[in-house]
């Protein structure tokens, strides 16, 4: 366990590549624009399907 531990830590420390406070920054902007895009989509498809059940529901009563 001991080793395990040693190797786990050497590995992170020296063999593992971390991404740079700008590389960072740049993804998570990337990922809220991303975000926000597909939020407005969905958004735009429920609106647009709930125009369209109203009208169906209203052509149904009438």
């Amino acid at each position: 366990m001991k080793e395990y531990i040693k190797e786990s830590y050497d590995e992170l420390v020296n063999k593992v590549s971390w991404p740079t406070l700008t590389e960072v920054a740049n993804s998570a902007i990337v990922v809220i624009i991303a975000s926000l895009l597909i939020a407005l989509v969905v958004f735009a498809m429920d609106s647009g399907f709930e125009a369209l059940m109203k009208n169906v529901y209203k052509s149904l009563i009438n």
